[in-house]
C-alpha cells in the first residue's frame, strides 16, 4: 500500500537530519585542522590547503564510487532480499578496497607533481608529506563509506551520525598528540595532522563494523562480511553506477575550483568575499545533501517494491522540502547578508562585496537544492549516466563558461561569476526534474505492462 505524502514528508526527514548532521560532522574534522595546524603559522597553513585540496578531488571521486551500494541495497530491501543486500555490501567493500589501493597511489603520485602548481617552495615542502600521508586514510575510509552506505540504504541513518561525532573527539585528541608532540611523541605539524586524520578514519572504521556486527537490526545480514565467491556480474554493476557518480562529483568540485581561481583573477577583495559566501552557502547544502542521500533512499526502496505511486511521492515531497529549506537560507541570506560577514572579516570593502554575492547566494541556493536532490531521486533510480553527463554539460559548457562572460566580457566582476553559478545550477536541476518525470513514466508504464501479462497468465484471475 502507497504511502501519503505527510508520511512521506515525515520518513524523509527521519532519514536526511543524520546525514545532515553526520555531514556537518565531517566539515567540523578540516574546521579543527585549520584551526590547529593554524596555530603553527602561515606557511603550516598554507601547505594544508594546498594538500587538502587535491585530496577532495581524489576523495569526491572515491566517495561517488562508493555511493553506488546505497540505491542497491535500498532496492534490494524494497525487494525483501537480506541475501542480495548482503552480497551488494561483500562486493561493495571489495571494489572499493581495491579503488581506495589506486586512489592512494594517485594521491602519492599527485604530491611528487605539486611543485610544478607554481606555488612557494616551503609551501609545497609542508603539502606533500601531508598529502602522502591522508593518502592512508583512503583505505578505511571507504571501507567506512561502504558499510555506512549499506546501512543507510536500508534506512539506518543514525550510527554513521553518532561515530563521525565521536571521530571528531578523536581527531582533536590526534591532532593535539602529533602536532604538537605529546605523551612522547615528536612534534611533527602539519604531517602529524594527517596521521591524526588517517587514526580517525581507522577509528569510524572499525566503530562502524563492530556496531553493525553486533547490532540486533542487522541479524539477518550475517555473516555480514564473510569471504564469499567474486560476483562478476554484480561488480560491473557496482561499477557501472560508481564510475559516473564519481565523474560527476569530480567535475562538479573541480567546476567550484576553477570559478574561485577566476574570482582570483578578480583580486585579493574578490577572493576573501567569495570564501564567505561560499562557507556560508555550505552550511545550508549539508541539509540538502541529508535531503538527497535520503530521497536516494526512499525512491531506491519504491524502485525495489515497484510502486509507481510511492516512488512519485518519495521524489516530489524531497524536491518540495528541499525548495523550502533552500527558500529559509536564502531569506536569511538576504536579511542579514550584512551581518554575516562580519563574522569572518573586518574589512569594509571584503563586507560590501560578500553582502552582494550573498544577495545572489540566495538565488544560488533554490537552484542548487534542486540540482542536488534531484540527482539523488534519480541515482536512487540507478540513473546515473545520463544525469553525469548533463551534469558535465550544465556545470562546464553552460556555467563556468556564464561566469566568465558575465564577470570579464559583460564586466559584472565577482556577481557575474556567481550568476554563472546559478545559470549552471538552475539548467542542472531543472533537467534532473524532467529527466525523473521521463523515468517514472516509463517505469509506470512498464510496471502496468508486466502487471497486466500477469493477470493474463494467472488462471485464477
Amino acid at each position: 500500500m502507497s504511502s501519503s505524502i505527510p508520511d512521506h514528508l515525515r520518513a524523509t526527514l527521519r532519514l536526511a537530519i543524520p546525514v545532515s548532521i553526520g555531514q556537518l560532522g565531517h566539515i567540523l574534522l578540516g574546521v579543527t585542522d585549520s584551526l590547529m595546524v593554524g596555530t603553527l603559522g602561515a606557511v603550516p597553513l598554507a601547505g594544508a590547503s594546498l594538500g587538502h585540496g587535491v585530496f577532495v578531488l581524489l576523495l569526491v571521486f572515491a566517495a561517488g564510487m562508493a555511493s553506488a551500494i546505497t540505491p542497491l541495497t535500498a532496492i534490494a530491501d524494497g525487494e525483501g532480499k537480506p541475501d542480495d543486500a548482503r552480497n551488494i555490501v561483500r562486493q561493495g567493500l571489495l571494489q572499493n578496497v581495491l579503488t581506495a589501493t589506486l586512489i592512494l597511489a594517485a594521491a602519492w603520485g599527485l604530491a611528487e607533481l605539486l611543485p610544478l602548481l607554481g606555488q612557494p617552495p616551503e609551501v609545497v615542502a609542508q603539502a606533500a608529506p601531508y598529502l602522502r600521508v591522508m593518502g592512508l586514510s583512503f583505505i578505511p575510509m571507504l571501507v567506512f563509506m561502504s558499510v555506512r552506505n549499506f546501512i543507510e540504504g536500508l534506512s539506518y541513518t543514525k550510527p554513521a551520525m553518532v561515530i563521525i561525532l565521536l571521530a571528531n573527539l578523536v581527531n582533536v585528541a590526534g591532532n593535539w598528540v602529533f602536532i604538537h608532540g605529546h605523551f612522547g611523541m615528536p612534534a611533527l605539524g602539519l604531517t602529524g595532522a594527517g596521521i591524526s586524520s588517517v587514526l580517525v578514519e581507522i577509528f569510524a572504521a572499525i566503530a562502524l563494523l563492530l556496531y553493525v556486527s553486533r547490532a540486533r537490526a542487522f541479524a539477518r545480514y550475517r555473516p555480514l562480511f564473510h569471504r564469499g565467491a567474486l560476483d562478476l556480474p554484480l561488480q560491473r554493476r557496482l561499477f557501472r553506477l560508481g564510475l559516473p557518480s564519481g565523474t560527476q562529483w569530480l567535475f562538479e568540485s573541480g567546476s567550484f575550483t576553477f570559478c574561485a581561481v577566476m574570482m582570483g583573477w578578480l583580486g585579493t577583495t574578490a577572493l576573501a568575499a567569495h570564501q564567505i559566501a561560499l562557507n556560508l552557502a555550505a552550511v545550508s547544502y549539508m541539509a540538502i545533501l541529508g535531503l538527497s542521500n535520503a530521497s536516494m533512499i526512499r525512491v531506491g526502496n519504491a524502485l525495489g517494491r515497484r510502486d509507481a505511486t510511492d516512488l512519485k511521492r518519495a521524489g516530489f515531497s524531497a524536491l518540495a522540502m528541499a525548495l523550502t529549506v533552500m527558500a529559509l537560507a536564502a531569506t536569511t541570506f538576504v536579511l542579514l547578508r550584512w551581518y554575516f560577514p562580519t563574522l569572518f572579516v573586518s574589512d569594509p570593502a571584503v563586507i560590501e562585496l560578500a553582502a552582494s554575492l550573498l544577495v545572489i547566494a540566495a538565488l544560488f541556493q533554490l537552484s542548487d537544492g534542486t540540482q542536488a536532490v534531484g540527482l539523488g531521486i534519480l541515482r536512487g533510480m540507478t540513473d546515473v549516466t545520463v544525469p553525469m553527463i548533463v551534469a558535465i554539460v550544465a556545470y562546464w559548457l553552460i556555467g563556468v563558461p556564464a561566469s566568465y562572460v558575465f564577470a570579464f566580457v559583460l564586466g559584472w566582476g565577482p556577481e557575474g561569476v556567481w550568476l554563472g553559478f546559478v545559470v549552471g545550477l538552475t539548467v542542472a536541476g531543472l533537467s534532473f526534474i524532467f529527466r525523473f518525470r521521463m523515468q517514472y513514466r516509463r517505469l509506470r508504464a512498464l510496471w502496468k505492462t508486466e502487471q497486466g501479462s500477469q493477470a493474463l497468465a494467472d488462471p485464477a484471475v
